[in-house]
């Protein structure tokens, strides 16, 4: 299959501060995620000739973000939705639009309203609800519960052990969110705190879970060899991945819950689109999908960062903080910002679009040439994942 680097850019981004959004409707959310993306690319509504729209639980159809933008009757909007995968696979689609010569110009839009939709605990709902399907519906943490307690069995490591590595992946997002005035959570968090919090699903503690948030981010994109005509310091897409699971959590015998499978597929793919043969060596940072803290942990053997069995020792020796050779969720990832499932996607290539801009403000690296994004979600077993890796031209 023919690469897709270098052929599309991105031009202009906006992301809204994520939270408990009470005072904020959906259409709200969205018109000012793309307003900041209107103005960062210097282009107007009437530019735009396609829409992507990324959304899990708000709206049926994409007339969501036609009517919230009032766009014209000749844009075509096309919903998607792919589990915690939604806003990077609506990205995606979006790409290879443009890269197919069928549009110039095109907007991505992820958004979610969580807290107040009659989800995420507020009131029972199922995400499956046609009778002939056969899926126990396991609650996310004691899913992900699965994967530390086998992980610390595996690898020989202590309950306590455990714990502190996990709390210390906790404490690394946490500062990094201090420094994000975007982020739902902008305090920091002590050892201590994460260690002692309150136990959710064994070995899982409060601050191992990310949160629930409302959010909203954008996207404009353009071909690569029209993106001069908008802005100097455009970013262009190096490498794209995706991968669906079919529940082998559930149906296959060998699952040995210490890594992703769905992960090591999307990032072969979007590796092998960007010419990258050595992550740990190529890529200046990453934005990953630290919806519990061991899955943060699990990424960093899944994408190439640090050897099967061994990410605790890179952990312990500060390799992905803001300062580290490595540096992952610069912007405080999941743990600071809650997860709207539509926008999260999004809202991770908006970082990576900053840091290489050189404009992410107090967590601006020193070097940024190539970030990469990570988003993985799914139920019961059953998980979707993007890679997408970008970088300056």
């Amino acid at each position: 299959m023919e690469s897709i680097k270098d052929k599309v850019a991105i031009i202009g981004m906006g992301c809204i501060k994520f939270g408990e959004l009470w005072n904020k409707s959906a259409e709200d959310m969205i018109v000012e995620a793309v307003k900041e993306a209107y103005e960062d690319a210097g282009i107007g509504h009437e530019q735009i000739q396609a829409g992507w729209f990324a959304t899990m639980l708000t709206g049926e159809t994409g007339q969501v973000l036609c009517h919230a933008l009032k766009l014209n009757y000749n844009v075509p909007i096309t919903r998607v939705e792919n589990a915690c995968a939604t806003g990077s696979d609506a990205l995606r689609n979006a790409i290879y639009g443009v890269a197919s010569g069928a549009y110039d110009v095109a907007l991505v839009c992820g958004m979610e309203k969580i807290k107040d939709s009659g989800w995420a605990g507020l009131e029972p709902k199922t995400l499956f609800p046609d009778p002939c399907a056969v899926r126990p519906q396991i609650a996310p943490p004691s899913q992900f519960a699965f994967f530390a307690t086998k992980y610390f069995e595996h690898y020989g490591i202590s309950y306590e052990e455990g714990r502190k590595l996990l709390s210390q992946s906790s404490v690394k997002n946490h500062h990094k969110g201090s420094l994000n005035p975007k982020a739902m959570f902008q305090r920091e968090i002590t050892l201590a705190d994460a260690m002692n919090s309150p136990l959710v699903s064994w070995p899982l503690n409060l601050y191992d879970c990310c949160g629930n948030s409302d959010g909203a981010a954008a996207a404009i994109i353009t071909r690569a060899d029209l993106a001069k005509n908008f802005r100097k310091d455009y970013v262009l897409i190096k490498g794209l991945g995706l991968s669906v699971g079919a529940g082998q959590g559930l149906i296959d015998p060998d699952f040995d819950f210490l890594s992703f499978a769905e992960t090591r597929n999307a990032a072969r793919a979007a590796y092998a689109d960007a010419g990258i043969k050595i992550p740990r060596k190529e890529v200046d940072l990453a934005i990953v999908h630290d919806c519990f803290t061991i899955t943060e942990l699990i990424t960093m053997e899944d994408l190439g960062f640090s050897e099967k069995g061994k990410a605790k020792y890179d952990v312990e020796a500060g390799t992905f903080a803001l300062s580290g050779e490595l540096p992952v969720n610069t912007d405080g990832g999941l743990k600071s910002f809650g997860h709207p499932i539509g926008a999260s996607g999004l809202r991770m290539v908006y970082e990576v679009y900053k840091q290489l801009q050189g404009k992410a403000g107090k967590r601006q690296l020193k070097k940024a040439d190539i970030g990469i994004t990570h988003n993985l979600g799914g139920l019961s077993g059953s998980y979707s994942c993007a890679v997408c890796v970008l970088g300056r031209k």
